[in-house]
Parts: structure tokens; C-alpha cells; sequence
């Protein structure tokens, strides 16, 4: 419960400055060890769709047309996205985005942090700036669909199960 006290006291809610750099994490990245690696967050939603088609790729999603995601973007109540930063080189590492009522409730979708970022407290870092932004917006309700494999790293996040064992229902087209 530690982390969900974290994301709700008074401090937290402010807004985080833009770009908001990942406390504590530089890395080498595989580069000489003079060429430090800085990764911070950003709500800009101008961001290159085909970099974020090959970060989608590196994951193993399926291809999704790009104008849908613009418009997904777009129409997204937050958008954020984490990035590499060595000397002049940006690299989109990973995004995540939310979509709400503007009231009470948002839903978390496309969490996706690059293979070579992940299970170093990157996601983890992602998710709570996501979060700390919604609460930020006083969004209480916060919700996501989260695939078989990640369950247990929403889990560790605070995210529970329907506590009521209430299924989602949904409507697709034949």
C-alpha cells in the first residue's frame, strides 16, 4: 500500500515539470562509460508514430494502422512517454496513455516499455507518473486491461481484481 500512499499525498500532486527526469537512474547503455544515459518523461503527444510503431514491434505487438493511432492519441485525456537521452540522441523507450470522463474515472491502455528497459524499475517508473498525473486531475478510479503475462506487475503496482469478481463485458463486431 506504500506505493498507492506515495501517489496520494499532498506533494505528489503536483504537476511534475515537463520533461520530468526519472529520480536516480543513469545508465551506460552499452556506450562508452563517459556517455551517460538520462531517461525522463514527457506529455507532449507529438510523437513520431513509426518511433513508436518499432517500439510496439519490439514488444511483439501486432501493427496497428497509424492513423487510428494518432487519433487514439489525440483523443487520449493523457499521454506519456519515457525517453532515452544521450548527448543529442533521443530514443522513445516507453509510452503509456489514459483515457477518462475528465470526472472520476480513466483507463490506462498501451503500456509498453522497450525489452532492453525492462525489469529495471522503468515500467514501474511509467506507471507511477501516470498515475501521479490522473491524481493530479483528481481521477480516483483508475482502471486498466491488462494481458494473462503482466497481471502480477499491475498486482505489484497496487491494481487488484474486481474485488466484487465482476467481469468486464465487451461488444466487437461480427
Amino acid at each position: 500500500m506504500g506505493f498507492w500512499k506515495s501517489l496520494f499525498s499532498a506533494s505528489d500532486v503536483a504537476a511534475a515539470p515537463k520533461p520530468a527526469q526519472v529520480e536516480g537512474y543513469a545508465a551506460n547503455a552499452g556506450t562508452s562509460p563517459n556517455s551517460a544515459t538520462r531517461i525522463f518523461f514527457s506529455t507532449d503527444r507529438e510523437i513520431d508514430l513509426y518511433e513508436l510503431e518499432e517500439l510496439c514491434d519490439a514488444v511483439g505487438w501486432s501493427r496497428r494502422p497509424l492513423r487510428k493511432v494518432k487519433k487514439a492519441i489525440q483523443h487520449s485525456f493523457l499521454v506519456v512517454s519515457m525517453w532515452e537521452q544521450q548527448g543529442v540522441r533521443r530514443r522513445l523507450v516507453g509510452f503509456s496513455r489514459a483515457t477518462s470522463d475528465h470526472a472520476f474515472n480513466a483507463t490506462i491502455w498501451d503500456v509498453v516499455v522497450h525489452p532492453d528497459y525492462q525489469s529495471k524499475g522503468l515500467g514501474k517508473a511509467l506507471m507511477k507518473q501516470v498515475i501521479k498525473k490522473l491524481r493530479s486531475e483528481d481521477i480516483s478510479n483508475i482502471t486498466l486491461f491488462a494481458d494473462p503475462q503482466v497481471v502480477d506487475f499491475y498486482r505489484n503496482l497496487g491494481f487488484m481484481s474486481d474485488p466484487e469478481g465482476i467481469k468486464g463485458m465487451f461488444w466487437y463486431p461480427d
